[in-house]
């Protein structure tokens, strides 16, 4: 038994903060908290942070380590007579270093509250279930907590582009012409492509917030009372996920819950969980594969796969009904967002704040001209990030919230307010909706409105068409009664050209709004609305 709680102490995970159930006794000094942050002895005190450091420094010369090399091959040390020394020193380095981890084991051995710690968290993945003891037991960041794992189910499938017809010879021979570039656009995407468009999943950046993170993740639980879980995808990967129930304390909002989708750099822990909070709702939030608490790499496939398991872990073991569900999300999380609401049509409505239609217009913006066709090969191949086309499988409500300051989603910048990329998300799920309405009289009227930057532009653009909102809403409620509600509507089709112009305006309205803002403002309350909805 000594020996085992000695191998728990030696690899077990380095606890950030204890959370305490009521009947829980608190150590001395620490009456009155709820939670407490963990105080390790000064030998694992200092011990860990040499491990820290040897972490940190092992994960940049990782990432630096195809120039590192290049510059010790052309400096002559890659050869045989000084790789010797060099490996002498590494073995005494990491000799060392498991030296150090031996020391911090010890100083767990010697901590009373690790060795609760330990004993708590085992006997809780024997049972499966949380210990009586403790509500949250150790709040541990990065580790699993609770096993409650919820397996998804087997098929998540993504749009795919459309392949062009070829014949069988001309398909042998342009395989083997595209070979290289297929090649190079694999080593792109799973290099620095992939941690250039999440760049939350570096562990560098993780490391840097990690104190941001136990904070915030400390606020939800002690002050929000939020639950914990680590969710199995299909793919194996176990998503950390975070969930307060306002059902019995928030009134009708509280019946509803709200389904949060980080952007590539975002966190539940600080992220835009906090919008819906404020307004009363039950909200579950995660992280992207590779994010915090969740293993993984956030490639479009593991992120349909993580929404797939949040949502069955929603509706399976949270007990709410698919139509008691809102997705909520921000910048990038608009991909598993839309894929959610296309997959499972029956969700209540979507409000994407600040998002774009299509990944590949921002990517050539930042790459240069002579790389266009790797470029596109690339995005389409390993991050086809198609917005657009999933939103536009949905019937239900949407919200687009544009940021006018917005200086991620646009092509030129944040003065350019037509470069937004929302906008084409918007012009995009009109175009399919209304095609009727939105000819080209219709686009040229809502892109006039579009252009304006404050809200009295808007208003002038919206007078100069003598828009009637009543006079528009009687017409959609019409042909909604007459027809039915399924998209692509033809109304519109037997309408004057200032009765189109005038439905377009208002329906643009209707399905965006403004926030004078940057692109990584918090967004408050006052700016989240449940979609319009006839």
């Amino acid at each position: 038994m000594a020996g085992w709680m000695w191998l728990r102490c030696f690899f077990g995970p380095h606890l950030q903060r204890i959370h305490r159930s009521p009947d829980q006794s608190r150590p001395e000094g620490r009456a009155g908290r709820r939670g407490w942050t963990y105080q390790p002895k000064s030998l694992e005190k200092h011990t860990d942070s040499i491990l820290g450091w040897a972490s940190a420094l092992w994960s940049l010369s990782y990432y630096s380590s195809p120039l590192l090399l290049c510059y010790l091959y052309r400096k002559g040390y890659i050869c045989s007579s000084k790789l010797v020394p060099v490996s002498q020193y590494v073995g005494t380095v990491l000799v060392c270093l498991l030296g150090v981890a031996c020391l911090r084991g010890w100083g767990r051995w010697k901590n009373s509250e690790y060795q609760q710690f330990i004993s708590i968290l085992e006997e809780t993945r024997k049972t499966n279930t949380p210990s009586k003891k403790v509500m949250l037991a150790f709040n541990v960041l990065g580790k699993l907590l609770f096993d409650r794992k919820l397996p998804s189910k087997a098929g998540v499938s993504l749009l795919k582009p459309e392949a062009r017809l070829r014949g069988a010879a001309d398909s042998v021979l342009n395989s083997v012409r595209t070979l290289p570039c297929h090649i190079i656009s694999f080593l792109i995407a799973h290099s620095f492509g992939r941690r250039m468009l999440y760049p939350g999943s570096v562990y560098l950046l993780q490391k840097a917030m990690r104190p941001m993170l136990q904070q915030g993740q400390a606020r939800l639980v002690e002050e929000c009372e939020g639950q914990r879980n680590k969710l199995v995808a299909c793919d194996g990967n176990e998503i950390d996920t975070m969930f307060v129930d306002r059902r019995r304390v928030g009134g009708m909002q509280g019946q509803t819950l709200v389904i949060c989708c980080e952007g590539n750099a975002g966190f539940y822990e600080v992220g835009c969980m906090n919008t819906p909070l404020e307004g009363g709702y039950s909200v579950l939030g995660w992280n992207h594969p590779g994010f915090a608490g969740s293993t993984g790499v956030p490639f479009p496939q593991n992120e349909a796969n993580a929404m797939d398991v949040v949502i069955q872990f929603a509706v399976h073991r949270l007990g709410f009904n698919l139509r008691d569900i809102m997705v909520y999300a921000w910048s990038i999380g608009g991909f598993t967002a839309s894929w959610a609401v296309m997959s499972y049509p029956e969700i209540q409505a979507v409000v994407l704040d600040a998002s774009f239609d299509d990944l590949l217009p921002l990517a050539l913006k930042v790459m240069p001209d002579s790389w266009r066709p790797l470029v596109t090969h690339t995005v389409r191949q390993y991050m086809n990030l198609n917005n657009a086309d999933q939103l536009c499988k949905y019937q239900g409500p949407v919200l687009l919230i544009r940021r006018t300051k917005d200086e991620i989603i646009t092509t030129t910048g944040p003065e350019d307010i037509m470069s937004n990329r929302g906008n084409d998300l918007l012009l995009k799920l009109l175009q399919f909706r209304y095609p009727k309405v939105m000819t080209d009289d219709g686009v040229r009227a809502v892109r006039a409105w579009l252009g304006a930057s404050n809200p009295l532009e808007e208003a002038s653009v919206y007078s100069s068409y003598e828009v009637d909102d009543d006079w528009c809403t009687s017409v959609l409620q019409s042909y909604q009664s007459e027809r039915g509600q399924f998209f692509p509507w033809s109304v519109g089709e037997d309408m004057t050209l200032d009765g189109r112009r005038q439905l377009a305006l208002f329906l643009a309205g209707k399905y965006m709004r403004n926030f004078e803002t940057t692109h990584c403002t918090p967004l408050p309350y006052s700016e989240f609305a449940t979609p319009w909805s006839l």
